[in-house]
């Protein structure tokens, strides 16, 4: 019978790596493997409005940070036109209310859930953003026909951001000026 021995000189070197490696792995050990797991319909009381398309709601006892999905608000941060009047609007129709969210579970990088926000009475908080033109449908993250279609008529009805003659979308706004 062949038997294999794994040599390692015995040094008080080997033996601190070995202690260090032991730590790292019952360390990591106690990190969920997956990301929170949410209900796919969760609700929770608005208690903040970031900007049009960003809010935090009251979920078991703490605040949980909601991406409005398919669609993009003009920047507050960057002072573009029309991002308080969408700040303004979502407060309006769910600051201090309880919303429903409806997600698939998935986070974006700044770790915000992204969903659909339904306020009382059953409207979609993101689709009623985009019929006042008050958002873009974000192509690049969605594809849905009913947000493009949303965005077709408000831009052809000259609501909000759709006044102006060459309105920025938010994308374009981030992006550092060239110099």
């Amino acid at each position: 019978m062949l038997r294999f021995y794994y040599i390692l000189p015995k040094t008080d070197i080997w033996r601190m790596m070995l202690r260090l490696l032991f730590i790292i792995f019952l360390n990591l050990s106690w990190i969920p493997a997956t990301v929170s797991s949410y209900p796919d319909q969760l609700s929770g009381k608005v208690i903040g409005i970031v900007d049009g398309d960003t809010i935090d709601i009251l979920y078991e006892g703490k605040a949980l940070r909601i991406r409005l999905e398919h669609i993009d608000c003009p920047e507050i941060r960057k002072q573009q036109p029309y991002g308080t009047a969408a700040k303004k609007f979502s407060a309006d129709l769910c600051f201090g209310k309880i919303v429903r969210i409806l997600h698939k579970n998935e986070l974006d990088r700044n770790k915000r859930l992204i969903g659909e926000v339904i306020v009382p009475g059953g409207r979609s908080l993101n689709k009623e953003l985009v019929k006042a033109g008050l958002a873009w449908h974000f192509t690049r993250y969605s594809k849905s026909e009913v947000y493009s279609s949303l965005e077709k008529a408000a831009r052809k009805a000259g609501v909000g951001l759709w006044k102006e003659p060459h309105p920025v979308a938010p994308w374009n706004w981030r992006k550092p000026a060239l110099k």
